[in-house]
């Protein structure tokens, strides 16, 4: 018999409909004694079954489901199947290239079922972020059909900020299987190479989200002067030259180890010519182009998250419209704005107020040409929508 976690009156409509987050809130009490990372069963207050999911008393999620089916235990074949439905998902209908140089996403947490498990590909490398308690007491078991399934020459951890915090969760960066990737790591994506450093580059060395959204915006670039800011690794800028045919590129990041991998990559795919990086806190390398003549055909912005909790929202929501606004400035008349937010907890129509708050205290006027989400292989859950944390505008502003 499962230990079960009963929920309060009127709390289990949103796991009824398969949210995967059971909060500590919605719970009146729990019947047994469950380990953290035991399986428990989730009972309305009529003890009517709901779900199976495992359990953690140290996280805000106490719960986080993973089978409404009754006699589905969460054993290793429900793990399997569940791998094979998210590798299915990349390979046979997305069809995503499977050589020694493409990188994706293979597991993307609560979208493909697995909450608390994102898995990444670099050529035969797989990078794992364990991001709860209850899927690191298993990660043997995933490391095996990781390995059963894919072969990888490695295996390496990739921790997440915060998350020793929110679940208890001891754990450090490293190998946990085979050989160590090499720094960097080569990968290509349409047609430009990138050196990757899988061990302390930003998530796990790449923004593989936006692999689409790079190409995308390149298509606006022609001719253009474009100011990139958050540079990273230079994958906006590179194909803003490479394939949007754009003038020149200023790219500008804090980080002098992501300039100095965007330097390379620039050398690397022959564009170093066009590209001129700086380093610069961004806000302030925008306020003293602002004080110069000189204004930009393009302006991306890609900053990193901003809220890791609800409680930052209305900071976040102020940062945004800061950046926003003087990257308006900054833009020429016709002028093109790529506009980003990888936070999750700003929904869409928060970040689409945000740009209508700068078109009215700008006086110009922004046309959203293009309103764009991750790469699919970040698929969005319809059971939670979470899952659809990127936020990419395209814009004309005039």
């Amino acid at each position: 018999m499962l230990p079960k976690v009963i929920l309060k009156p009127r709390k289990a409509l949103p796991f009824f409909g398969r949210h995967p987050w059971v909060f500590h809130g919605a719970i009146s009490h729990v019947e047994g004694d469950p380990a953290p990372g035991a399986e428990v069963a989730l009972v309305s207050e009529r003890d009517e079954f709901i779900a199976r999911g495992l359990y953690n008393p140290s996280s805000n999620i106490r719960v986080r489901l993973y089978s409404w089916e009754h006699e589905q235990g969460l054993d290793a074949q429900f793990w399997s199947r569940r791998l094979n439905e998210a590798i299915r998902l990349r390979h046979d209908v997305l069809k995503l290239p499977q050589t020694a140089e493409s990188a994706c996403r293979l597991v993307y947490s609560e979208a493909d079922g697995l909450s608390g498990l994102i898995v990444d590909r670099y050529g035969d490398w797989l990078l794992v972020q364990i991001t709860s308690l209850a899927m690191f007491e298993r990660r043997e078991l995933i490391l095996g059909l990781l390995r059963e399934k894919l072969s990888p020459a490695g295996i390496w951890l990739r921790t997440e900020k915060g998350i020793r915090d929110v679940e208890g969760l001891q754990q450090a960066d490293g190998l946990l299987w085979g050989t160590e990737p090499p720094r960097p790591l080569f990968i290509e994506e349409h047609g430009l190479r990138y050196g990757v450093d899988v061990v302390e580059g930003q998530k796990t060395g790449f923004y593989l989200d936006q692999r689409d959204n790079r190409f995308a915006a390149a298509k606006y670039l022609a001719g253009r002067r474009v100011l990139d800011m958050f540079c990273y690794s230079g994958g906006f800028a590179m194909h803003a030259v490479k394939h949007g045919g754009a003038a020149e590129v200023v790219a500008i990041d804090t980080s002098e180890p992501a300039l100095a991998l965007a330097r390379a990559n620039a050398e690397l795919n022959g564009v170093i010519g066009q590209i001129r990086f700086e380093r610069s806190d961004s806000f302030k390398a925008m306020e003293q182009l602002l004080g110069k003549p000189e204004r930009f055909g393009a302006v991306i912005l890609d900053p990193p998250k901003m809220a890791r909790h609800p409680k930052a929202v209305p900071d976040a929501l102020r940062g945004y419209f800061s950046l926003n606004r003087l990257a308006v400035d900054l833009l020429e008349p016709s002028g093109v704005l790529v506009t980003c937010s990888c936070t999750g907890h700003i929904a869409r129509e928060d970040f689409e107020a945000v740009l209508q708050d700068v078109a009215v205290d700008s006086g110009r006027n922004i046309q959203i040409l293009e309103a764009r989400n991750a790469a699919p292989d970040h698929p969005t859950s319809v059971w939670c929508p979470e899952t659809n944390y990127l936020k990419c505008y395209i814009c004309r502003v005039i």
